[in-house]
């Protein structure tokens, strides 16, 4: 497919700045693959759509304060860090990005905080903006870490043109996160509440986990017009046995089996075994998805509204079928569904 069939008109005023107050009465739109209907809910009506020995697949990724200001030496010119990962504990090294980045060269130091406590070395440079830094911390790995982190802010994704605030570092993080790496929020996740969660499993709605750190690449811009040029960035996984047991026996018993979120169904696809089961994984996954794209494993999938062009617009098209979801999405405007990771959800049975 072309990059150019995943355009629509989106008015800004339809990409959500906040999430609501309360994490489960968002909007959820139903889309049928089936029959193509098209049907509008409130999100936790969403345990009418499920029943005993159904499977949710979530991300339990946490994300961490990737986010930071500091100052240039010398000259004192402010300098936007994004933390992507960290490569040596032992040597408190980061793989980041710059902005400008045409200030900052190999060799030049940076400073953080009011009091300029926290100093880091550019000592490499990965690409356009990005560097490689070695903090000057004297400290036990633990204590760098949380002094770290105190610096950093939420990353709200660029088309939340506001800066993060405190309520923030809850807002943008699931209930259930648990291992920390991501640098962008599993969105569709970001829907339950504790009473959802509670609700769905005395119906006997089991929870299955895999962890996607998730980075940029998802929000990298595409420049090729023809898809299959286009080359992810690829996030670390893990799918372990627990997972792959608990969605083979519901594929077993012809259980449903939902991804809640790309970045799941993106796992789920890459750990994707002979007749529609899963096995292990534990890598790196660089996985692109676009239509037409056959899913053994998963039966629905929960997500949020994605921006034009973007990578997840594309996995849920090749999910849903490209011009059901592109009229649903037709739909979604018309109605004024919000958009973006604090926006409203979609169910794709």
């Amino acid at each position: 497919m072309k990059l150019s069939q995943f355009k629509f008109d989106l008015p800004s005023e339809l990409i959500a700045s906040h999430p609501l107050m309360a994490r489960d009465e968002c909007r959820l739109m139903v889309v049928n693959r089936r029959t193509g209907e098209v049907s509008h809910h409130i999100f936790k009506d969403l345990l009418n759509f499920f029943d005993d020995g159904d499977v949710m697949v979530f991300n339990n990724t946490r994300v961490f304060p990737a986010l930071l200001y500091g100052n240039k030496e010398k000259t004192g010119a402010r300098i936007e860090v994004f933390l992507l990962r960290e490569l040596n504990a032992d040597n408190k090294l980061w793989d980041v990005l710059v902005e400008p980045a045409r200030k900052i060269r190999i060799g030049n130091k940076l400073y953080f905080g009011d009091d300029e406590s926290m100093v880091a070395e550019v000592i490499d440079n990965t690409t356009s903006r990005g560097r490689t830094l070695r903090f000057l911390y004297d400290g036990p790995h633990d204590e760098f870490k949380a002094a770290l982190y105190a610096l950093g802010t939420t990353p709200l994704p660029g088309y939340i043109h506001r800066e993060s605030e405190p309520s923030d570092a809850e807002d943008y993080q699931c209930i259930f996160a648990e291992h920390e790496g991501a640098v962008v929020a599993p969105a569709a996740g970001l829907h339950f509440s504790r009473e959802l969660l509670t609700r769905l499993e005395i119906k006997g709605v089991k929870k299955a986990f895999v962890t996607v750190h998730s980075g940029l690449g998802a929000f990298r811009e595409i420049d090729v017009e023809d898809l299959t040029k286009h080359r992810m960035d690829s996030e670390q996984m893990v799918a372990d046995q627990t997972l792959v047991d608990t969605v083979n026996n519901a594929k077993d018993l012809g259980r449903q089996v939902c991804a809640v979120g790309t970045s799941v169904l993106r796992a789920i696809a890459t750990a994707d075994s002979m007749g529609g089961h899963m096995k292990t994984y534990n890598g790196w996954t660089n996985k692109f998805i676009f239509p037409p794209y056959d899913f053994d494993v998963c039966s629905s999938m929960i997500t949020n509204f994605h921006m034009p062009y973007s990578t997840m617009l594309m996995m849920t098209a090749a999910f849903a079928g490209y011009e059901l979801l592109m009229e649903a999405y037709d739909k979604a405007v018309a109605e004024g569904y919000r958009f973006g990771c604090y926006g409203d959800a979609m169910l794709i049975l």
